[in-house]
């Protein structure tokens, strides 16, 4: 894939613990599923609609995908589209912008 950037959703906790870590281990399911989720532009509103639907304080991490070399993977999944996957630790240094999710 081309895209040089992808993005995860975080709830506040998650986004606190995350700024005061500098870097973001995964939500539990990404702690299941072995990998951190992410997802491009495209699909970040079926992102927001499947798996957080009705949440609220929601924070939108863009992420740099350009130095994560052979961690980042890029996985079929919800209908088959390729989604970005991070097989490492997320670090606080690849987040280039953040914005809240439209409640």
């Amino acid at each position: 894939m081309t895209t040089r950037t992808a993005f995860k959703i975080l709830t506040a906790d998650q986004w606190a613990a995350f700024e005061r870590d500098g870097h973001f281990r995964g939500a539990p399911v990404d702690i299941a599923d072995g990998y951190i989720h992410l997802s491009t532009a495209d699909q970040l509103p079926g992102t927001l609609a499947k798996h957080f639907a009705g949440q609220q304080n929601l924070v939108i991490a863009e992420v740099d995908l350009t130095g994560f070399g052979d961690t980042l993977r890029w996985e079929p999944s919800r209908g088959g589209a390729l989604f970005p996957h991070l097989y490492a630790d997320l670090p606080m240094s690849a987040v280039i912008a953040t914005r809240q999710a439209d409640s």
